[in-house]
């Protein structure tokens, strides 16, 4: 059940993503937006005024962050831990990728010595 709220977060996520961009591109800047370049019927097209628009673009932005932190903690819960270290309080130091070297350096691995230098 949690891996299909974890996928529609996902969509939702997407979705949201990029009506942020369509929106943010309709705008007006100082030299004019997206919607500009389309004529009047740019901003005309979503049914929004300046103000429509700008509240658009807040709920959506907020859409946005709020399932990109519901997706956070949904899989932090489903995972259970860290992705640095586990419950056990190992962390990527403990696995052998230290200043010892890459994990399974000195097993069997032979680095030949650099050649002599001749004169």
């Amino acid at each position: 059940m949690l891996e299909l709220i974890i996928v529609l977060l996902y969509i939702l996520f997407v979705i949201a993503a990029i009506v942020l961009i369509v929106v943010i591109l309709l705008q007006e800047g100082r030299g004019g937006g997206f919607g500009q370049a389309l004529g009047t019927s740019g901003s005309e097209t979503f049914g929004a005024g300046s103000r429509g628009i700008n509240t658009f673009t807040a709920t959506t932005a907020a859409v946005f962050l709020g399932s990109a932190l519901l997706i956070h903690v949904l899989n932090r819960q489903q995972t259970g831990g860290s992705v640095v270290g586990d419950d056990a309080g190992s962390s990527v130091l403990d696995q052998g990728f230290g200043p010892g070297g890459p994990a399974g350096a000195g097993q069997g691995i032979t680095i030949p010595a650099p050649p002599p230098d001749n004169p």
